[in-house]
Parts: structure tokens; sequence; C-alpha cells
């Protein structure tokens, strides 16, 4: 996993207004805290924090007041619910070598036995234990022929080396369910297949 290196501020100024002026100017508050230091406030540039966010768990490398250097993950980020910019983080500090406890998203491949069956993600992210240089951007799960009724545990989904379950190992992470029959539309099509357009 690379790291994206984000240029931050610390900051003085808090409450609503603050932060207020803060996002008026194409920034994000956050915090950094963990390994028992005191929460550092930091103000991080908008555009570049958003695209670092679009990769799950990544290790930014902070540059605080171009003096001190950390390193970090995500640990929550609050949203706007309608206009969707980015209100406020938590940053996770992290060293090299050190385990996280993170939760990374689980994909599945291949195409379901024959009959119409739906796969159900139980756990859309797996929560494992990896390094935080190291974490892996997420498990890719095969699929291909199980019938309904199967279930997918997480103590049978194959991890990158290095990294470890971090929940139950019976815990079921995909199953896979018979379709209703009043659920299928008129005119359906099997899955993969186009339905003609009149």
């Amino acid at each position: 996993m690379s790291e994206v290196k984000i240029s931050a501020q610390s900051r003085t100024e808090f409450g609503k207004g603050a932060a207020r002026r803060i996002r008026r100017d194409s920034k994000v508050p956050g915090v950094l805290y963990g390994h028992g230091s005191d929460p550092l406030h930091l103000t991080l540039p908008g555009h570049d924090l958003l695209l670092a966010l679009r990769t799950p768990n990544v290790l930014i490398s902070l540059d605080i007041d171009g003096k001190t250097s950390e390193l970090a993950i995500p640990k929550a980020v609050q949203r706007d619910a309608i206009k969707g910019y980015l209100e406020h983080v938590d940053l996770l500090l992290v060293k090299r070598g050190e385990k996280v406890t993170v939760e990374i998203p689980v994909h599945a491949e291949g195409e379901l036995a024959a009959g119409g069956n739906l796969l159900e993600h139980v756990l859309n992210a797996l929560p494992v234990e990896a390094e935080a240089t190291h974490i892996p951007e997420g498990v890719t799960v095969s699929v291909e022929g199980l019938e309904a009724g199967t279930s997918v545990l997480a103590k049978d989904i194959t991890l990158p080396k290095g990294t470890t379950l971090a929940v139950d190992g019976d815990t079921v992470v995909l199953q896979v369910l018979a379709a209703q029959a009043e659920e299928a539309p008129e005119g359906e099509a099997a899955e993969g297949e186009e339905v003609a357009e009149a």
C-alpha cells in the first residue's frame, strides 16, 4: 500500500464558527490521536484529503507545519449528509511495524449455481489485524457455483500474508439465498442476458 503525503497545519481555534471558516477555505478540520499522546487538532487540505480517502484504510504521511512528519490512518470521517463534502476527520497515529485493526472491503467474484440464487453480503467489510504500512486494500472471495443455503465464513477467506482475522472465524461473511418466486419480474432474463426492448 502506498503512502499519500498531505501537508497539514496545527490549529488552535475550535468550535462551529472556526470549523465553518476552515471549510470555507476548502479545508477540513481534523484530529490526530493515538499512542497516549495528546490529541493534535489539524487543518487539512480538502481536495487532497478527499482524493486520499478514496482508498480504504489509506496510509497518510502527514507533514505538520513543515516541522514534524507522522503516519496516520483514517478512523472516522464525517461528511455532509446532503452535499457529501468532508466535515471532519479523525486520524489514528501509527508507527511502522505496528499492528492495527481495520476493516477491509470484501469483493465477490464468479457466478452462483444456476437457479436465480441471490448473494447476500452479511459483512461488506472484514475486520482484520495488519501491519500499519501493509494494510490490504481488500479481499476477493470466489462464489463460483455456490448453491442456495451455502455460507462463506470468515475463516474460509484467504488473507494476504501478515494479515489475521480480528473477528470470530465462524462469522458469516457471505451467504447464498434462494430467489423468491414472487419477486421474479415478467420478461425476466437470466443473469448476464439482456431483455430485448419492445
